[in-house]
């Protein structure tokens, strides 16, 4: 089942909460299992400075938020964009195959705060795609069907 890691992070979750003047932050849901993942960034001379996070679902969305925000403090940003959501679950100890989008769901929670970071301040990062669930993208789409 869970790991020992899994638990851990579950039952004493770390760095949970809302950065008020966040530099990023990202949005995530899977529709499928109702997990919904909040992830706040503050970013400095290019480190991630603090990572914290609300999510609302499973203990394993729980777990891999909690580790998420402890692998990317500190971290560049190019550092943080190569963190997948294996390395995620791996930094777990592993996760049941049926929870591995959990991991997914906090790589992509990522992904969604530092695009909101490069949109805030013009930038460019470098492999950094629009989030699912960017208006940006749902504008490109709707200006492509006319």
């Amino acid at each position: 089942m869970y790991s020992e890691k899994v638990i851990n992070c579950f039952m004493n979750p770390q760095n949970v909460g809302e950065i008020p003047d966040a530099d990023g932050v990202g949005t995530v849901g899977n529709p499928r299992c109702g997990d919904i993942m909040k992830i706040y960034l503050k970013i400095k001379d290019n480190i991630i400075e603090d990572a914290k996070f609300k999510t609302f679902g499973c203990g394993a969305a729980v777990a891999t938020s909690t580790m998420l925000t402890q692998m990317i403090k500190g971290k560049t940003i190019d550092e943080a964009m190569k963190i997948t959501n294996q390395d995620v679950a791996k930094a777990l100890d592993g996760l049941p195959p049926i929870k591995m989008h959990c991991s997914l769901l906090a790589e992509e929670g990522l992904k969604a705060a530092l695009w909101d970071y490069a949109q805030k301040n013009q930038l460019t990062i470098e492999g950094l795609e629009p989030p699912e669930s960017s208006e940006d993208e749902e504008h490109a789409h709707s200006e492509a069907a006319e």
